[in-house]
């Protein structure tokens, strides 16, 4: 599972989302065997907290937009996605 995160972490947002409509659609369609719902399951809350991460880091990233003396968006703070 150690190298499963490592590959989710390395993940655009877009890629995450799509793999974790796959999980969901595969646990849905009810013909996945017990072992293999658990570890579905495992793998769609990593890519469920990778694609909240994700979200977060963006609207962090939003709300340091410099306002211009103007009130509109003249740049962004440095942002340190960490």
């Amino acid at each position: 599972m150690a190298e499963d995160l490592s590959q989710i972490s390395a993940m655009s947002f877009e890629e995450a989302l799509k793999a974790l409509e796959d999980v969901v659609r595969r646990l849905e369609g009810g013909e996945v065997p017990l072992d293999e719902s658990i570890a579905l399951y495992e793998r769609g809350e990593a890519l469920r907290r990778h694609c909240q991460t994700r979200l977060d880091a963006a609207q962090e990233r939003i709300e340091k937009i410099v306002a211009g003396p103007d009130g509109k968006p003249a740049g962004t703070a440095p942002f340190d996605a960490g």
